[in-house]
């Protein structure tokens, strides 16, 4: 998995102006990169209760999440293509991690992503 996430995810940044139109080559790219290793981050999160969950916190959060995706998400427009992106990465997180923390916190890995929804 390590692999994988290390040499194999791509996504790349385009100016602005190049994705402003989603028809072309470059936007279409990036959103099949984006989206590929969206599927990873899910695959990487089934391994949980598996493999260490500290490793696939590792693995999908600090270095797929916080590495790749993030930073596509910080570059996409506020919008509705943005709150989709959003959800399916939630989507994939589950809610074991989750159930020991007090109310209005996160896993530390999570923060950068949280500030991201909250803005």
């Amino acid at each position: 998995m390590k692999e994988s996430i290390e040499e194999d995810v791509f996504i790349p940044l385009y100016p602005k102006s190049t994705m402003e139109d989603k028809s072309s080559l470059c936007a279409k790219f990036q959103e099949r990169r984006f989206w590929s290793a969206v599927k990873l981050l899910s695959n990487v999160v089934l391994w949980d209760g598996i493999v260490q969950e500290d490793t696939v916190r590792d693995l999908g959060l600090s270095k797929l999440l916080n590495r790749y995706l993030l930073l596509n998400l910080l570059n996409t427009p506020p919008g509705l293509d943005n709150t989709e992106k959003c959800s399916k990465v939630v989507d994939c997180l589950p809610e074991r991690w989750f159930q020991d923390l007090t109310s209005g916190s996160t896993l530390p890995e999570l923060h950068n992503f949280c500030q991201h929804l909250l803005q």
